[in-house]
């Protein structure tokens, strides 16, 4: 045989043997792309259905897939995080706003008359509220007219109340006026500077009622809290101002919330993070110990570590005793600051920005949007301004419902029952209806 006719049927009989081989080769590569695939998510323990969109838990789903520890990139030195606020958006409701209810109710203050006075003051005009805040004959009110009601009445109960320099009990004073008129002042007060003053004078304020405690108190005060509004309706409360004390202000009305509760699709979510080695922060306007509690406290169930909080901040004395002055160094937890302290804690520690952030309000709004490294926004449908960024955030979310390229992922709630809807729509309280926008 020639050399030609040699090479020629060699090549032939190459060809054949290769044409044999290769659909066994390339079958044996798609079996095993399909072994090592399914096995990749069958290990990955992702959100439980419970009541999330499920366009939104596929989403999120994926990220978990993408960024988690099952992923052939993960790299355990250098993992990825998330942030989520927290009230009205892990929780229903507020656990700030809770715990001053249940600090007022409880008369639980550590301050003299003239320190309270100094406080409620602090860095408040008299400017007059907003007229929302007008009293009971539509007269407007400033904090000149109603902190004098409110010390007045807090001397009564200081120096009759056993739990401060008194000797009668907590049901004994509240038999007397000068109780219903504190707490009702106080709160309407609360409601009068965060609707009439920036946000950068309001959301200290509150915080500043914790003066003269350590940590552990405060703490304690948020437990008790939380067991104590498992048990409430979910409902809006209104307190009025007894006639009989109409002081300064007059009579004034004030209605809040009642009935916080845990959202169960925020703990599992904050769970599979974590088991999927994606560590959760929290980056709430509220004060730093409440919020160290009821994320940590593994009988309420949020599962965070208590240092991944970042909250308000508050100087303390050298006994560890509170007080009444923000803390040097940081930025407030609201707006701007939240971006703040998440590059000044964060981004500087791991080098890069959060992949998820969770949000409901316009405190959130500069952080789910100024972190190139953010994949996906969730945000609880509270049905916001549309003149907001967080307006707008839920308009493209809505507008992008179902692409995989969206980043904004709107979330539903039902505000008669604290618990989200399997839907991008809201369900306002007293209402059956849902609505997607405001």
């Amino acid at each position: 045989m020639s050399t030609l006719k040699k090479s020629l049927t060699h090549s032939i009989s190459l060809a054949i043997a290769l044409s044999t081989i290769l659909p066994f080769t390339a079958h044996a590569q798609q079996t095993k792309e399909a072994e090592v695939a399914p096995s990749y998510t069958q290990n990955t323990k992702l959100l439980a259905e419970g009541h999330w969109d499920q366009f939104n838990r596929k989403q999120i789903d994926s990220l978990i897939l993408k960024y988690g520890k099952q992923s052939p990139n993960y790299n355990p030195a250098k993992p990825s995080y998330i942030v989520a606020d927290f009230d009205n958006t892990s929780v229903f409701l507020d656990i700030e706003e809770a715990t001053l209810i249940y600090q007022l109710e409880h008369l639980l203050f550590k301050v003299t008359p003239e320190q309270l006075n100094s406080i409620i003051r602090k860095n408040i005009s008299d400017k007059d509220f907003v007229a929302d805040y007008n009293n009971a004959q539509g007269q407007s009110v400033n904090i000149e007219k109603v902190a004098p009601d409110i010390i007045e009445s807090y001397t009564w109960l200081y120096h009759h109340y056993k739990g401060l320099k008194g000797t009668e009990t907590l049901e004994q004073v509240r038999q007397n006026p000068n109780y219903g008129n504190f707490i009702t002042k106080m709160r309407y007060l609360y409601a009068a500077i965060g609707d009439t003053f920036e946000h950068e004078v309001s959301y200290p304020w509150v915080t500043y009622l914790f003066t003269g405690f350590k940590a552990p108190e405060v703490r304690d005060m948020v437990k008790h809290t939380v067991e104590w509004q498992k048990q409430q309706k979910i409902e809006p409360v209104k307190w009025t101002s007894p006639e009989a004390l109409a002081g300064k202000a007059g009579v004034v009305s004030i209605s809040w919330d009642n009935g916080l509760r845990p959202y169960k699709e925020m703990q599992n979510l904050f769970a599979t993070f974590q088991e999927n080695g994606i560590q959760v922060y929290v980056c709430s306007a509220s004060f730093i110990d409440v919020v160290k509690e009821i994320v940590s406290n593994p009988r309420i169930g949020y599962g965070v570590n208590e240092k991944h909080v970042l909250a308000m901040e508050l100087e303390r004395d050298s006994q560890g005793r509170i007080l009444p002055e923000f803390r040097k160094g940081y930025f407030q937890t609201q707006g701007v600051g939240k971006s703040q302290m998440i590059k000044k804690f964060l981004v500087s520690k791991y080098g890069y920005g959060p992949i998820f952030i969770a949000g409901d309000s316009e405190g959130d709004q500069n952080m789910m949007q100024d972190f190139k490294e953010t994949e996906k926004v969730l945000i609880v449908n509270r049905l916001r301004k549309p003149t907001t960024d967080i307006g707008r955030f839920s308009k493209l979310a809505v507008d992008t419902y179902g692409q995989d390229s969206a980043k904004y992922l709107l979330q539903g709630r039902d505000a008669n029952t604290g618990e989200f809807v399997p839907s991008y729509k809201s369900i306002s309280y007293g209402s059956t209806t849902p609505k997607a926008l405001k």
